[in-house]
């Protein structure tokens, strides 16, 4: 069992809010991860909802202004947010960028030097991550659900539709869903995976939906007046993908909201209810 270092717990809508570290095998580092257990699962085993958080946060940003714990309190659910990538791994270039190294792991296994040695995120995230959950916490292992915002919602979506077996429902707030095709995701997949075209598109989620499809309603939100939406987010290319293979999804377009956790937070309950319905 994998020992957790407890950083700091707090009561929280009758449940419980802690922040912890751990050594991570797959990472080679220190990882941290947030967790929000509702009342329920002082009592019972409850399913649990995985959020992955956008480029420069780490796992706090979600907990603290999301206003999720309220909803996931009231529906029985555990919710968990790990950070963004792994951190102070010693790779010289890891802090140049806001886009790329510390806080931008892109949710994916680097197979190009020096990143290979620690970002190993989307390992971290389908593997790892849930064994320590589920060996020190209370839930329904056959109960998750993957949600996430802007690169975090690209990491949800290629999570899910890469084990939907894993995965009972995803949803995504301004989601990164055509990384192949924007500045972002060329950027963190020339840099994390070398050239290699053919991998780049495992992690590009209409390319995978196209493939794969997802077998339950896909439910996005994105808000108009997103200074990110025509340049890096593409909507559309990933609504056109899920059309081709008739992929039920739920795109929708938020009036006024911007890419912030104003947004996020102005959306939460239909998110949590989303997966609450499919979870429990």
């Amino acid at each position: 069992m994998t020992h957790l270092q407890t950083i700091s717990e707090y009561q929280c809508f009758d449940g419980k809010l802690g922040f912890y570290s751990h050594t991570s095998t797959t990472c080679h580092s220190e990882m941290r991860f947030a967790v929000y257990q509702p009342p329920q699962a002082a009592h019972k085993p409850v399913p649990v909802l995985y959020f992955l958080s956008g480029l420069t946060c780490t796992e706090e940003n979600f907990m603290v202004k999301a206003g999720a714990q309220r909803y996931a309190a009231e529906y029985g659910l555990m919710l968990v947010a790990p950070d963004t990538s792994p951190r102070n791994t010693g790779i010289m270039s890891e802090d140049d960028a806001w886009d790329f190294g510390t806080g931008a792991g892109f949710y994916v296994d680097a197979t190009a030097e020096p990143w290979r040695s620690h970002y190993q995120m989307y390992s971290y995230i389908v593997q790892e991550l849930p064994a320590i959950i589920a060996a020190n916490f209370p839930i329904k292992p056959d109960k998750q659900g993957i949600f996430g915002h802007s690169m975090g919602g690209h990491g949800a979506l290629v999570c899910a539709i890469r084990n939907p077996k894993q995965y009972k429902s995803v949803s995504a707030f301004a989601p990164i869903v055509a990384p192949m095709s924007c500045p972002w995701g060329k950027k963190a997949f020339s840099g994390y995976l070398d050239s290699n075209q053919d991998s780049w598109r495992t992690y590009d989620a209409s390319e995978l939906v196209r493939k794969l499809g997802y077998h339950s309603l896909i439910l996005i939100d994105q808000g108009t007046a997103d200074k990110f939406l025509t340049e890096q987010l593409k909507p559309e290319i990933f609504e056109q993908a899920c059309a081709s293979v008739n992929q039920p999804l739920n795109l929708r377009y938020q009036v006024g909201y911007d890419h912030s956790y104003y947004f996020i937070a102005s959306f939460i309950a239909d998110h949590i209810r989303h997966h609450a319905i499919a979870l429990t």
